[in-house]
């Protein structure tokens, strides 16, 4: 006796091998769709960067083309009539400082609490990370009056010393995270071997958690690079300031907005940035994930 098997099965694998094409082609088109539209406030940057002001200024022109002949002068006159370069200096020398120091006062911080056994020791962790969710505009105030005694205003060395106060609080929360995930065996090997407490963190601890140092520079570099309340309030000199507030300072004067300029500023801001962070992007997503499971 014989059966009806149904569809051959060539027919069925093309008919599944269809759906799966047409499924990855609905993805990628998706990913596409929304990467053009998250591209698209950085495109029309990089074009109004180089229009000239009858183009910007025309309601009818397409703001993604170049309606009149496109002109470096904006550009130029960023470099040449602006201390640009010199804000970026000091954002430079700021945000290393800053991590620097973060990454110096953090890591024996969140090492300390991650060893620590004591029932004390999470809700000190949690303790430290809620100094990070109080908003600026209630501290700036009292550390202005910190940094008036100190004589550190208008100078780089006022955002040094502040902006630890934001980076430290959740770089310790995260790096205990981290820690706990790298086990106390590793640690007491090397104690076994002969090295001591801080030579056993430095080459057995230190190179386990370096995702969660990468994570931790990532951030603390770009929230320095881009705080404005503290930069505003402790720095009004000029040679003194970084980015997020000599910008906007030098190309806003009264009701003029040299709005090409600005966005060129944005984009050559942004460009360095965005390149190191998704240079390290595997290790910075690893960095956090594991602080959040973890913890």
């Amino acid at each position: 006796m014989t059966t009806t098997a149904g569809p051959p099965v060539e027919a069925l694998r093309r008919k599944y091998a269809r759906r799966h094409a047409a499924a990855r082609c609905g993805v990628y088109g998706a990913a596409v769709l929304a990467a053009l539209v998250c591209a698209l406030p950085f495109l029309w940057s990089v074009i109004s960067a180089f229009k000239q002001n009858q183009d910007l200024y025309d309601p009818e022109s397409n703001p993604f083309f170049f309606n009149k002949p496109a002109t470096p002068d904006h550009v130029t006159f960023l470099f040449t009539d602006t201390p640009f370069l010199t804000f970026v200096v000091n954002t430079l020398i700021v945000g290393a400082a800053v991590v620097a120091v973060t990454l110096v006062l953090a890591l024996p911080a969140a090492y300390s609490l991650a060893r620590l056994d004591r029932p004390w020791g999470t809700p000190m962790g949690i303790a430290i990370f809620m100094v990070y969710l109080v908003p600026p505009s209630l501290l700036f105030l009292s550390l202005t009056r910190v940094v008036v005694a100190l004589h550190l205003e208008d100078s780089l060395w006022s955002m040094i010393v502040v902006y630890p106060t934001i980076t430290i609080p959740v770089s310790v929360w995260l790096l205990i995270g981290f820690l706990k995930a790298v086990p106390k065996d590793v640690e007491e090997q090397a104690m076994v071997d002969g090295y001591s407490r801080l030579g056993a963190f430095l080459r057995t601890v230190l190179p386990l958690v370096f995702p969660g140092i990468v994570a931790v520079v990532v951030f603390s570099f770009t929230l320095t690079s881009s705080e404005f309340v503290y930069a505003l309030a402790f720095v009004s000199a000029s040679p003194e300031m970084v980015v997020s507030t000599g910008v906007p300072t030098q190309l806003v004067r009264g009701d003029v907005f040299f709005w090409q300029s600005l966005q060129a500023s944005t984009v050559i801001t942004a460009v360095p940035i965005a390149f190191l962070f998704n240079l390290f992007l595997d290790r910075f997503v690893t960095g956090f994930t594991m602080g959040a499971v973890k913890t």
